[in-house]
């Protein structure tokens, strides 16, 4: 297992989105970049979990409740939700933040997974605001419409990619094992359950959402954009991230 210390981890992941979201970079530099960004993301859950076998309070399971704002409210509750799953962790859209229109969603996880989570979703929400300003709603169509399924596709695709990478990584650390002795599979597998207790535990009656119904045509359109964002870099909350008009 790495000994790499986690700030300098994560400081290589940022210089490396750095490098891949500045416009003088080649666009074939910038890939390399952003996929060695998204491998590393995903290395660094894996190592932290298994870190924390050995000492369990290195990192320890929380929960965080976190206000998503409009515009697109919640079309950001699906982006977070993609990426928190992906990361280990269990999220519940509790609705309406008060009377306006923003949502609250309630995320529980280990305090790295949630750090991971707080990382992608706002270097993703930020892709996701300066790609749909970028678009140009095609004559004849449903001007909200077309936005609304541009960014589900997105979502879906940047959603797929996180999940390939987390699979990734936890098939190259197959055969390592924690000071412990356990498989990282073990090790995984005991914090999720751990996870899903805690979520259980403050929400025994919840169950999954149903399907989302897609009515615009804008949706390959961002899937594709999905494929080329970048993954990862700053935090939820930061006032840059920018808006959309609905």
């Amino acid at each position: 297992m790495s000994t790499t210390k986690a700030p300098a981890k994560l400081e290589t992941i940022r210089a490396l989105l750095a490098k891949a979201e500045d416009p003088r970079t080649p666009e074939s530099e910038a890939e390399l970049a952003r996929k060695r960004a998204f491998e590393m993301m995903a290395k660094y859950g894996v190592e932290q979990a298994m870190l924390n076998d050995a000492n369990p309070a290195s990192d320890a399971p929380t929960d965080r409740k976190i206000v998503l704002d409009n515009p697109w409210a919640m079309e950001r509750v699906r982006l977070i939700h993609r990426i928190a799953v992906a990361l280990g962790c269990e999220l519940i859209h509790l609705g309406r933040d008060g009377s306006g229109p923003a949502r609250q969603v309630h995320i529980f996880g280990y305090a790295s997974d949630l750090q991971r989570v707080e990382l992608l979703y706002t270097s993703l929400l930020l892709q996701m605001n300066s790609g749909l300003a970028a678009q140009s709603v095609p004559p004849g169509q449903g001007a909200r419409a077309w936005r609304r399924s541009w960014l589900l596709g997105f979502i879906h695709r940047v959603g797929d990619r996180i999940e390939e990478a987390e699979r990734g990584a936890r098939e190259e650390a197959r055969e390592e094992t924690s000071v412990t002795g356990r498989s990282a599979a073990l090790v995984l597998a005991d914090r999720k359950a751990v996870v899903l207790r805690n979520y259980k535990q403050a929400y025994p009656r919840s169950r999954k959402g149903g399907t989302t119904t897609v009515t615009g045509n804008g949706y390959g359109v961002g899937w594709r954009a999905g494929s080329r964002a970048d993954i990862g870099g700053k935090r939820i909350g930061r006032t840059t991230a920018g808006s959309i008009a609905a």
